[in-house]
């Protein structure tokens, strides 16, 4: 997790209870100029951490959203170029979907990704070998980009999501950024931390 000394709400927001349940929020295919920004915004407003995925083909023109991802001490992760599925290119082709975006993540932030959600989770050996990154699935996923109804997406993350869940949405869509955020509120609420993927993994 990011520890930079500039996000101050971050550290005072809450108190983190040693035994508390935890859950990861993850975002795919963003930045967005328009609807990862609010996230952002309601994120910071709860005191809470996510990951995001991004696509290379959307980091153009949005370099100042991830940039904020950095300083707000969320993880930012990899989710190709082109959200092309890894499994049916060769392996050169494969590679520069990954390392080109990578190049763009580590352009703005200084850092480079460590962790990659293939799209549709398809992922290999030869891509693993070839790729010197964690691949990110995840535990629950409510289908947010195909009935883009807020009220359907929060009633099925919280009937489905429990303690160490990796929840997938995607940070492009209204309805999403309004359901993540109410999911919060309803986590929050039964003592839940939330926390970035690399929390969960190296538990």
């Amino acid at each position: 997790m990011n520890n930079n000394p500039e996000v101050f709400w971050k550290a005072d927001s809450h108190e983190i209870v040693e035994d508390s349940p935890r859950i990861a929020l993850t975002f795919d295919d963003g930045p967005h100029s328009v609807f990862t920004e609010q996230l952002l915004d309601g994120l910071r407003e709860k005191g809470v951490v996510a990951t995001f995925f991004l696509l290379g083909c959307n980091i153009d023109g949005n370099e100042k959203i991830v940039s904020r991802m950095q300083k707000d001490g969320h993880l930012i992760g990899n989710h190709t170029d082109s959200h092309v599925q890894l499994t049916l290119l060769n392996s050169a082709a494969a590679s520069e979907e990954i390392t080109s975006t990578n190049m763009k993540i580590f352009n703005i932030t200084g850092h480079m990704p460590e962790y990659i959600r293939p799209p549709f989770g398809c992922w290999n050996e030869n891509i693993a070998t070839n790729i010197d990154m964690t691949a990110v699935l995840w535990d629950i996923d409510p289908l947010d980009w195909k009935g883009k109804d807020t009220e359907r997406i929060v009633s099925y993350i919280c009937h489905n999501a429990e303690d160490g869940d990796i929840i997938l949405l995607h940070d492009v869509y209204k309805t999403s950024v309004e359901a993540a955020l109410e999911v919060v509120d309803y986590f929050k609420e039964r003592g839940y931390e939330f926390v970035t993927v690399d929390e969960l993994l190296l538990e």
